[in-house]
């Protein structure tokens, strides 16, 4: 889609710049009028990158068929999070190094989707781990395992970080 807009844009100050070229006055209110042209196509441009975002996800991820995975810190953690790896039936699936900002927005209460997938209905194994650093600078590793059931329609699995262990939750 970018491609698409740089063209737009580019073909509209070609016309600008050649009507300057062979001599052409060009006023103010002509400029504003290309002006407010480029804008709504623009406007247009993103709007269909955005449906087109929307049906790639329904194509890429049918609904009778997807599991996304969302991981966050337990209430109050203030261990400094590294890296985490998450693992379905014994394929790893996701791994994430995360920064200072994302750290920080993750003990503040955000969630991350980690993974959006595909898999078939019936039980799966999910493995999570993570390592990290304690606040006495001790360092933290954890993993646990849990069993998934997807049924028909979508499949959510959040996925709590804490000092003492992983939980999860199936829905």
């Amino acid at each position: 889609m970018n491609k698409f807009l740089k063209a737009v844009l580019s073909g509209i100050l070609i016309l600008v710049w050649s009507g300057a070229v062979y001599g052409q006055e060009v006023t103010r209110e002509q400029i504003k009028g290309l002006d407010e042209q480029v804008q709504e196509i623009k406007s247009d441009v993103l709007s269909i990158a955005a449906e087109l975002n929307q049906l790639e996800e329904k194509l890429l991820y049918p609904s009778n068929t997807q599991i996304s995975i969302f991981m966050a810190l337990a209430e109050g953690e203030q261990f400094r999070l590294d890296s985490v790896e998450i693992l379905l039936d014994g394929q790893v699936v996701a791994q994430h190094l995360y920064t200072f900002k994302e750290l920080e927005a993750l003990q503040m209460g955000g969630v991350q989707r980690i993974y959006t997938g595909n898999i078939k209905i019936g039980g799966h194994d999910l493995q999570a781990s993570f390592m990290g650093k304690s606040s006495g600078g001790n360092d933290l590793e954890r993993s646990q395992s849990f069993k998934v059931q997807k049924d028909v329609g979508p499949s959510i699995v959040e996925i709590t970080l804490a000092r003492q262990g992983i939980t999860f939750n199936d829905r």
